[in-house]
Parts: C-alpha cells; sequence; structure tokens
C-alpha cells in the first residue's frame, strides 16, 4: 500500500509540474492571497504568513479589487504593541467608522465581504451590503476585560465587533434587534456560518450573553460558535 501511495504521488507531482492538471490556487498553500480569490483551506496559513510581512499585506489591499486604507506606523498603547497596521475604510462596503486594525485582519474581511456576504445578503434580502457599523477592533485588554488571563484578539487588533449592517436599500439589520427574526434573522445567522470560511475565530449570540449583539471575527485560532 505505502509503495503504490509512493507512486501516486510521484505521478501527480509530475502532472502538476508538466501542467496536466490545475489546480485552483485557493487549494495551494504556496500562492499568494489575492481578494478576488474565493477563501480555500491554506486562507488561515497565508494570513499569518501576512502578519510579519506589511509590505506583502498593503499589497493585497492595493491590488483589485482596491480597498480604502491608510498604513499606519507602529505604536504603542499602554502595555500593547501594535504592528503591521493600516486604518481600514472598507472595500465595496464602508467601515463606520473606519478602523484601525491589523492588516491581516483588513485582508480577510476584503476577502469575507467579496465571497461571502454579499452572497449571503443577496440570497435572504435581496441587495448588497452598503455599509458595516462596528464597535471596533483595538483594546488593550485581556478577554472579557478580566484583571488576569490571557490576552483578547483585540490587544493586538485582530479582531473586529461587527453590529449591524446596513443595506443598499437603506435598510438597517443588526444583531441586537434581528437575531432569530426573519429573513433578516437568516441572513445573519448565515453570514455568522461563511464567516468560519474565512475567519479564524467567530463568535456570536448562540455562544453567549457578551456577545448578543455583534459578531467578534478575528484572525487566528480556531472557534466557529
Amino acid at each position: 500500500m505505502g509503495q503504490w501511495l509512493l507512486i501516486m504521488l510521484l505521478v501527480l507531482g509530475v502532472a502538476l509540474d508538466k501542467g496536466m492538471i490545475a489546480i485552483p490556487d485557493r487549494w495551494l498553500p504556496w500562492t499568494p492571497i489575492l481578494i478576488e480569490t474565493p477563501p480555500g483551506p491554506f486562507l488561515g496559513w497565508k494570513l499569518a504568513r501576512l502578519a510579519d510581512d506589511p509590505e506583502a499585506c498593503r499589497a493585497v489591499l492595493a491590488a483589485d479589487p482596491p480597498q480604502r486604507y491608510t498604513p499606519l506606523d507602529d505604536v504603542t498603547r499602554g502595555q500593547c504593541e501594535l504592528s503591521n497596521l493600516v486604518r481600514y475604510a472598507g472595500g465595496q462596503s464602508r467601515m463606520q467608522p473606519s478602523v484601525m486594525t491589523r492588516c491581516p485582519l483588513a485582508v480577510a474581511w476584503a476577502v469575507f465581504e467579496r465571497h461571502e456576504l454579499n452572497t449571503a445578503a443577496r440570497a435572504h434580502l435581496g441587495v448588497d451590503v452598503a455599509q458595516i457599523e462596528h464597535f471596533g477592533s483595538f483594546a488593550c485588554r485581556n478577554i472579557y476585560g478580566r484583571a488576569e488571563g490571557r490576552r483578547s484578539q483585540h490587544a493586538s487588533a485582530e479582531a473586529l465587533d461587527v453590529a449591524a449592517f446596513e443595506l443598499e436599500d437603506g435598510r438597517r439589520v443588526s444583531l441586537s434587534g434581528h437575531w432569530g427574526k426573519g429573513a433578516e434573522g437568516r441572513f445573519l445567522k448565515e453570514v455568522g456560518q461563511r464567516a468560519c470560511k474565512v475567519f479564524g475565530t467567530v463568535l456570536g449570540p448562540d455562544y453567549n450573553a457578551a456577545h448578543a449583539d455583534h459578531f467578534h471575527l478575528g484572525v487566528g485560532g480556531r472557534v466557529c460558535r
């Protein structure tokens, strides 16, 4: 069995090298992130590679479709050291207000918006999302603001708390007002499910009371609730 597996792998390697088999970039771990490429199984690993490469990360945001962002200098806020920062104002939809966050999180949001968010919006509500309301990204604190324990993803600006979506037709859909209610609630439920394709950590109202009014979307980790 082991010998046949080795032969099959060798044949596959030759076929790939000769261009006889075409594998989409999203299924290959070594290809760079492109916002226009749907999320694949190695997206989290690719985002992690961008964490220490600000130039490459900002190049992703600048490529087609271009995002609205401003590079920021590294900074220390309290006991938290922040690097690879951008002020992100959104892509197709606007971030209201613009948010200071680590660049890989902005890239993750851009991929999510293009391939997952508006797919859910069109399916349940018939229009795209125009604006995102949020509670911010950076907060130099431990999880749940506890005096002890591990740092929150917010302490490194690697998570975004999304509270509501304004649609292109003017409707506003909020987690506090629409979770579990009608078409808006079904939209929000699918948003949370689809977010798990892109973000390493997704927490929402079904997780606990602390997340009753927002989605916590973070890079890194592996929690989808």
